[in-house]
């Protein structure tokens, strides 16, 4: 005998109508099928997921593997599936070979998603943790691991939590902290391996690729203890019982729909389930264009804020953003020199701004303490985050230099020990090591640290090892740590910020709650903002999360600090853009610099690239690197061109996908209100070096390449680097020889770093490193003509430099130009 039980959608309730079916020889069994528009799913008698079923296509997405069950549960450290599902009225019960454990489960069914909370656990306080999953898909060509929807060209089919308890993934660390791909760990900040194009890096796994096809999974934790775990490069880390229910409450929604509606679904279980939605100007964040926009990174003051705001409107953005504002983390105090009146001073340039219709946002490192801050001098807090704690084994003097502990276990791991303090009641103490046997003791101390006072505690008095950073900073606990993000919502509520990057968001690790920790700070910061505010303010952070794609507008990683404007993180930039489109989220390209030597090439060469991929991007800059800059307006103009196009969305997919290729160059014209020229160019580079040279070795240098543009007249750009350390070069008598006919000699004597550029009218122009006009002349002599197809380069000059010195040229042929307009929407 078969029971089948289907639930079908109804308004906000469930209806369950069960069928008996007799089948001779068979044994009894039971499904129960829930129902949407698009999507079913099937659950055995055992809890076993039976079918996950697309009722558009009349495809299964169900895969077979070795264990499919709706749930799971750990007690005492051993992994339990249910052994029987039972449906009783609007319930589902799933019994565990476990004595008396029993999780009672609501579902509810919508037009297009199942709705499943847990309501009860019997004997809770034995389970320490509950996995929703995991679901097994067949589905592998989009695995998009944040947001937890799996996807191919027809189908998605996605899970989501529904409070910040339940995380996205699996409890495979005890730390909670997801397996992702960090390029921080690689040990080269230059950039990723070109191998990345072969391979997907995966930042978490509430969806997870897996041999024919994909995991869903999300989970809960018992905290109601202290557990001491692996955490933060410690063997041993307490990580403190927190209250929040345990699993009882935890609720997800799983859901099958065509593949393009995906993104509109999971806003309506935001709307539905009260998830974060944010809005800007009337629209969903992950679907407005304004979720892309560009900014600026200036770190104007109060009196400079008006400079920052002219080149902010010269580049046509809406974004202004400060790098650095605070003078410590922690209390989130202004830097008093640019900002007088603290919080003050900030509301009036952010009144400033939004008269010119700017809107101004701050860099944070999240729940990072400074040594300086409030919170650890010169009383620190007793809620600064610590690895573990021991008692005193003997009673301190005010000047003693060695610290007795009746345990060394948290006090010495050092790998990831940069301060070396412990907190003992008032006082910070640092150490320089442990003793290797009894008694234990911490040795070579310094007494009162951070500007608190040394003073005398008892024996027995507890000693608390602090956490800290690489940043040489403190952390908070999970309370502390809310806090902050509180002072961080009272700190937009004051001033009308409309900006902010929670950077070092990883540092709430240090509650020992991992990703859930990193929830509860955004949501914290989330829920106290204003109401005009919440939702409105651009976000983004160091690292995503399954509960936080709903809060984050955007990710923008990708840094300049590392090689030079193209190179510095080129290849992880790339990889990004494939991250966001598998998490269906607004696309950006990182931080670039402008500094006084910046061309305005290169900063076309990024345009183009926003373009290309519909992605934003953070311009760094000083006023003091603009001012030097002797392209700035041109750059500035670019910016406003091209970001205009890009934000109306004028490109058409077929200009997008060549703009991804960053070989491929490009230049944008207005052509009158809402149009434009989009012109490309083919470039080719060859370096010609001053080396010592055999007797009879030929002094040139030769290229051969394809010209796929039209004949056409020479453009090209000459520029002389010295050898490594060096300041002092010369080069002379610059020949370039076209196809072994036609040589034309540059009729200038250039300098280091200084640059040549032979333009399409002919003109010769000669810039000093920072691109300021020395000097502008006509050709004297005929400019040589590239042929389209094959061409021949010969390069020789006369060198007066050491070994070493490159004469730099860069050739470019321009292609047609293309129209681009804004399209009807």
């Amino acid at each position: 005998m078969a029971v089948v039980a289907h639930l079908l959608p109804m308004k906000l309730t469930t209806w369950i109508c069960i069928c008996l079916l007799v089948l001779p020889g068979r044994s009894f069994a039971q499904e129960v099928a829930f129902e949407t528009a698009f999507f079913r799913l099937v659950l055995d008698q055992q809890g076993q997921v039976q079918s996950l079923f697309d009722k558009v296509h009349q495809t299964e997405y169900g895969l077979a593997t070795d264990s499919r069950f709706f749930m799971q549960i750990r007690v005492s450290g051993e992994v339990f599936f249910p052994e029987k599902l039972v449906v009783q009225e609007d319930r589902l019960y799933l019994d565990f070979p476990v004595p008396a454990v029993q999780i009672e489960i609501e579902p509810r069914i919508f037009p297009n998603y199942l709705r499943f909370e847990i309501r009860s656990i019997t004997n809770e306080d034995r389970v320490d943790w509950v996995v929703w999953g995991p679901f097994a898909t067949s589905i592998q060509e989009i695995i998009g691991e944040t947001v937890g929807v799996v996807r191919n060209e027809s189908f998605a089919v996605g899970i989501q939590a529904l409070n910040v308890k339940t995380l996205g993934g699996f409890p495979d660390a005890e730390s909670d902290i997801e397996p992702a791909y960090d390029i921080f760990e690689t040990g080269d900040l230059v950039d990723v391996e070109a191998s990345w194009r072969n391979q997907k890096f995966y930042r978490g796994q509430t969806a997870k690729v897996i041999e024919n096809g994909s995991l869903l999974q999300v989970y809960s934790r018992n905290r109601g203890e202290d557990r001491v775990i692996a955490n933060l490069g410690h063997d041993r880390y307490l990580a403190p019982a927190y209250e929040d229910g345990g699993p009882v409450g935890s609720a997800i929604t799983l859901f099958g729909c065509p593949a393009t509606q995906a993104l509109d679904l999971i806003g309506e279980i935001e709307l539905q389930e009260g998830l974060p939605h944010p809005m800007i100007d009337g629209v969903w964040a992950k679907k407005s264009r304004k979720a892309t926009a560009s900014y600026l990174i200036i770190d104007f003051t109060v009196d400079t804020i008006d400079e920052a705001l002219d080149l902010t409107e010269k580049a046509g953005l809406d974004y202004l953003y400060h790098g650095g504002p605070f003078k410590s983390w922690g209390h989130f105090d202004l830097i008093a020199e640019a900002f007088p009146e603290n919080w003050k001073s900030m509301k009036v340039a952010v009144t400033r701004a939004r008269d010119r219709g700017i809107a101004l946002g701050v860099h944070t490192l999240s729940n990072f303490i400074s040594t300086k801050d409030f919170y650890v001098t010169p009383v620190p807090d007793p809620r600064l985050a610590k690895v573990g704690y021991s008692r005193l084994s003997r009673a301190l003097d005010r000047t003693d230099e060695a610290v007795f502990v009746e345990s060394p276990d948290f006090f010495n791991q050092m790998e990831n020990n940069t301060l070396q303090a412990v907190q003992v009641g008032n006082e910070i103490i640092r150490y320089r090591s442990v003793s290797t046997e009894a008694p234990w003791r911490l040795e070579g101390c310094l007494r009162g640290a951070f500007g608190t006072a040394p003073a005398a505690h008892s024996a027995g008095a507890e000693i608390g090892k602090l956490t800290d950073h690489g940043y040489k900073v403190f952390l908070g606990d999970v309370d502390l740590s809310r806090e902050m993000a509180s002072t961080l919502a009272r700190l937009f509520n004051e001033t009308g910020l409309k900006q902010i990057s929670f950077d070092g968001l990883e540092g709430n690790w240090s509650t020992g709650m991992g990703q859930y920790a990193r929830s509860l700070f955004t949501k914290t910061w989330f829920d106290e903002l204003n109401p005009d505010l919440q939702g409105t303010v651009i976000n983004d952070a160091s690292n995503p999360s399954h509960f936080n794609w709903h809060i984050n507008t955007r990710y923008n990683w990708g840094e300049p600090w590392y090689a030079g404007f193209r190179e510095s993180q080129t290849n992880y930039r790339l990889m990004n853009q494939d991250f966001y489109k598998r998490n269906l989220l607004p696309a950006m390209l990182g931080w670039f610099s402008m500094r006084p030597e910046t061309s305005l090439e290169d900063t076309e060469w990024l345009l183009a690239r926003a373009a290309g991929f519909d992605a934003g991007f953070a311009f760094n800059l000083s006023l003091d690197a603009v001012a030097k800059n002797g392209q700035s307006t041109a750059i500035f103009e670019a910016i406003k061109t091209w970001e205009t196009a890009r934000m109306q969305g004028a490109f058409s997919d077929g200009q997008k996908r060549r703009m991804q290729d960053i070989q491929n160059e490009f230049r944008l014209e207005s052509d009158g209100p809402d149009q434009w020229k989009l012109i490309p160019y083919a470039l080719v580079r060859i370096e010609h070096a001053n080396r010592l040279k055999q007797p009879g070795e030929p002094t040139q240098t030769d290229l051969t390449w394809h010209n796929p543009h039209e004949k056409q007249a020479l453009q090209c750009m000459l520029s002389l680097i010295p050898e490594e350390g060096g300041s002092q070069a010369t080069a002379t008598n610059i020949t370039l020889t076209l196809n072994q006919f036609h040589s034309w000699e540059v009729p200038v004597r250039l300098q280091a770093n200084q640059h040549v550029k032979l333009n399409e009218d002919g003109s010769l122009v000669v810039y000093d490193r920072q691109w300021n006009k020395l000097s502008e002349m006509a050709s004297p002599e005929a400019v040589p003509w590239l042929e389209k197809g094959g061409n021949e380069l010969s390069v020789t000059a006369d060198f007066n430099a050491a070994p070493g010195a490159l004469l730099k040229v860069e050739i470019k042929t321009r292609g047609m130009a293309e129209n681009v307009s804004v399209r009807a929407q």
